[in-house]
């Protein structure tokens, strides 16, 4: 008896197409809770300290870049970065970004208690 062996190679073919159909489907509703989920942890991390932390905020945000020790990654240092610009141009950078630096990281309510901080890392 003789079969056909390109049959099996089709279902499977079928299959996976559906099968990342369906997923990237289910993804998209992830992402939407994803980015709801981010909203309300905001909200909650600035209710729930009542204070702004700035370390915090490095640590969770700008270390990825910056570096641990502040000594500058794929972004650049911020150690002196206070006697190079002032702390309104900081505060602009923050903002509104700069090169490689995206803006709004730092929620605009919080960019002056953020800028401080930076000015002040030696």
């Amino acid at each position: 008896m003789n079969r056909n062996p390109v049959i099996p190679f089709l279902l499977i073919m079928v299959f996976g197409i559906g099968l990342i159909f369906f997923l990237s489907l289910d993804g998209l509703d992830n992402s939407k809770e994803m980015a709801k989920d981010k909203e309300d942890k905001g909200k909650t991390e600035q209710a729930e300290g009542g204070e702004f932390d700035p370390e915090g905020f490095y640590k969770q945000t700008c270390m990825g870049c910056h570096g641990g020790n502040y000594e500058g990654g794929s972004g650049p240092a911020l150690k002196g970065v206070g006697e190079k610009l002032s702390k309104d141009e900081i505060k602009d950078v923050l903002i509104n970004g700069r090169g490689a630096m995206p803006g709004g990281l730092v929620p605009a309510e919080n960019a002056d208690a953020m800028a401080d901080w930076v000015s002040k890392l030696k």
